[in-house]
């Protein structure tokens, strides 16, 4: 096995990312699944070889945190005997697919995702490594607010249709040729120039003006979309969700104690199958109404050298005082990894305090600058407006 290569990036399994809590160890489950051995094994793993904390990712991954660089050579090992690593970085960072958790037995979502790893794995080359598939094949549409460059979803009459993230309409397929498509469109996004010019992504292309050829150009309209999921039981299980993505290994294990198998999602929540009554797991978010869901954070000081503050012990003091109907989004700094859209609240912090956006993202003028923690928290009417 090759030495530790440590990218400041997406990262993976065979090239984690540093950071301040150690190398951040990130795990793709195929078809977006890991059964009660893996998610267990995991759990252990995490334990064992990182600082127990796994991050639930907006891509559907997991990430095993804290790992020592000596520790991540047995880390590998031990994961790929639970089959949950590639042979080599570069399919790796190609395999970037999220799959819808409601899928039922036989609705072509696993097989298309399998279709798709297999399709991937032979390229095409060239892709960026941010660039993603969604297959979302259910009669209603559940990953649309999901990054991804590519989806296979349903139209509105019931047939597959091949989408790029971007346009309204989507391009009819047989089963047979779905991934077939995907992987022509993906194809043509490199060739035809998608990856220059800093875009990298599908939905830039379009918007820049880019011309999709006529054999996959769309027509179809896509089928109708869910609300936002929240924790609570489905036909397929429990649904649970995590304070700002992350789990401990304890929770972990428990919850694969519970369950045949566990459905991730990009919403930092994992699909819990089979389960007919919402699970009590310490440290797991169960209610739908749990103010720690209006709150996005960062994983901050001092597990990210880049922060600038504790953003998550911040956002949890300020949850219970965020709209229901709102959201927050604290960031350790200007890039807005956790959250990279507009949120209701933004705060961002700085060397010199917090920069405040309303109704935008990290990226947008603040309009106010220089708050101080302490001060919001003991008045929250500072960044709600409400007095």
């Amino acid at each position: 096995m090759s030495a530790v290569a440590i990218k400041g990036w997406c990262p993976g399994a065979l090239r984690p990312m540093r950071s301040g809590d150690g190398l951040v160890v990130r795990i793709r489950p195929h078809r977006g699944r890991l059964d009660a051995k893996q998610a267990a094994g995991i759990a252990a793993l995490a334990k064992r070889y990182g600082n127990g904390l796994i991050d639930l990712t907006s891509r559907g991954n997991l990430q095993i945190r804290g790992v020592s660089d000596e520790g991540h050579r047995p880390l590998i090992e031990e994961l790929s005997r639970l089959h949950l690593i590639d042979p080599d970085p570069e399919t790796e960072a190609r395999r970037n697919i999220l799959v819808t958790p409601f899928w039922s037995a036989g609705d072509d979502t696993c097989s298309i995702a399998t279709e798709l790893e297999q399709g991937l794995a032979m390229g095409p080359p060239g892709l960026p490594t941010k660039f993603g598939f969604a297959v979302d094949c259910g009669m209603e549409r559940a990953l649309v607010s999901a990054s991804a460059d590519i989806r296979i979803e349903r139209s509105i009459a019931g047939e597959l249709i091949v989408r790029p993230d971007g346009a309204a309409h989507g391009h009819p397929v047989t089963r047979r040729d779905a991934t077939k498509v995907a992987l022509a469109l993906a194809e043509w996004f490199v060739t035809s120039g998608g990856t220059r010019g800093g875009r990298g992504r599908m939905a830039a292309y379009i918007g820049a003006g880019a011309k999709f050829p006529n054999a996959l150009c769309g027509h179809v309209e896509p089928a109708r979309i869910i609300a936002e999921p929240r924790p609570r039981l489905h036909p397929q299980g429990a649904m649970v969700g995590a304070a700002f993505g992350q789990v401990t290994h304890a929770a972990l294990s428990d919850l694969a104690g519970r369950s045949p198998g566990l459905r991730m999602t990009p919403w930092r929540m994992i699909l819990a199958e089979e389960l007919r009554e919402m699970p009590g797991c310490e440290g797991l978010i169960t209610q739908v109404d749990d103010p720690i869901l209006r709150a996005v954070a960062c994983s901050g000081a001092p597990a990210c050298r880049e922060a600038h503050a504790d953003t998550r012990a911040f956002a949890a003091a300020l949850a219970p005082h965020i709209a229901a109907d709102s959201r927050l989004h604290v960031s350790g700094c200007a890039k807005g990894c956790a959250h990279s859209g507009p949120a209701s609240i933004t705060l961002v912090a700085t060397r010199d305090g917090f920069d405040l956006v309303r109704g935008g993202s990290t990226r947008e003028a603040p309009v106010l600058s220089g708050l101080n923690a302490d001060r919001m928290i003991a008045d929250p009417s500072v960044i709600t407006g409400e007095r």
